[in-house]
């Protein structure tokens, strides 16, 4: 990988929005939150827009069609065309294309979303290891998909037919909380096949490059709440990102991320967009940030001054980050974050 060890987010003196041509987002934790959408995403988004910035729409999930996932955006108030979504059955779908004869027939254990992806590369899914499919392909069905699907699977992968999967996420968030995803479902047939399945999906490189020619972008960056997957596809596409800290991600995981888990620029929400991102320099021994200047203290993160908690969190991330290197840092930075209430 030729990206360089990140040691502390970088500035910028334009709004990230005039700085890249193309925002690559994630949806769930970044846009929205159990159906509804997180607070400053609808008018931040529209602003973007405004001002000339192409937003694409990135997600892991296989199940919903880009219609659908377009039409939720728009009533969310979020205009959005099918175009502009870009999903991991899209990505598996081409990388199928590519492996087997145009028209070949592909098992789908999944939902609509695969279907739909591999009908426009002109291929023919079937739902059976008893129609001769060319390959397997598994996405998230939903909660009511039925074991027998993996089955069907299993004997097709057993039989030596190549495998493919649109990702693998291990959970996937609920209305009721964490439920698993699209990885737990991969894992049965692989525990029953022995088999590896070729995986599409974000952070993966088959994933950026679908975003890439289906969005054109020359500028892009990926804004996205998850370290493992958003944060790394940027790493593996050797592209900058946006961490926002709406979704899963907490401080203390900021500070261990080893080089592949840190973005360029960490902000609060989508409003992050549209303001330049203040620089990281190096002062009196650490790091500072506006206001605070953090440090590495023998066995932990030390945090001075006061201002934009923020501030103080991209001070520490470039403190510990340096002090990590290529690894995941160590320090202890439990006081220091509770000083941002973090």
């Amino acid at each position: 990988m030729s990206q360089r060890v990140r040691t502390r987010p970088e500035g910028s003196a334009r709004a990230l929005s005039e700085a890249y041509d193309t925002a690559l987002l994630d949806l769930d934790g970044v846009v929205y939150a159990g159906g509804s959408a997180i607070a400053h995403a609808v008018e931040s988004l529209a602003t973007a827009r405004d001002g000339g910035m192409h937003l694409a729409y990135v997600t892991n999930n296989a199940l919903r069609t880009p219609d659908a996932v377009a039409d939720h955006l728009t009533e969310l108030g979020i205009p959005a065309a099918a175009d502009d979504v870009i999903t991991s059955a899209q990505a598996v779908a081409r990388l199928i294309s590519e492996q087997v004869p145009q028209g070949a027939r592909v098992l789908v254990i999944g939902g609509e979303g695969l279907r739909v992806a591999l009908r426009e590369r002109g291929l023919e899914p079937v739902e059976s290891a008893d129609d001769d499919p060319a390959a397997v392909v598994q996405g998230f069905g939903g909660p009511d998909l039925p074991w027998g699907r993996f089955a069907e699977a299993s004997y097709a992968v057993a039989r030596g037919v190549p495998w493919f999967a649109s990702n693998t996420d291990l959970t996937i968030p609920s209305g009721r909380g964490i439920a698993p995803g699209n990885g737990a479902a991969v894992e049965v047939v692989r525990i029953a096949t022995g088999a590896e399945p070729q995986v599409a999906g974000k952070p993966l490189p088959p994933m950026h490059r679908e975003t890439i020619l289906r969005t054109g972008a020359e500028r892009p960056l990926v804004v996205g709440d998850r370290l493992d997957t958003d944060i790394e596809g940027a790493f593996n596409g050797e592209v900058d990102s946006l961490l926002v800290l709406t979704g899963v991600t907490d401080g203390a995981q900021l500070l261990a991320a080893p080089p592949r888990h840190r973005p360029t620029f960490v902000d609060r929400d989508l409003r992050g967009l549209l303001t330049g991102q203040p620089d990281v320099e190096e002062a009196d021994g650490g790091f500072r940030c506006g206001g605070w200047t953090a440090s590495a203290d023998g066995e932990r993160l030390r945090l001075e001054g006061d201002g934009d908690g923020l501030d103080g969190l991209r001070a520490l991330c470039a403190a510990a980050w340096t002090s990590a290197g290529d690894g995941s840092c160590t320090l202890d930075g439990e006081k220091a974050l509770a000083r941002l209430g973090m």
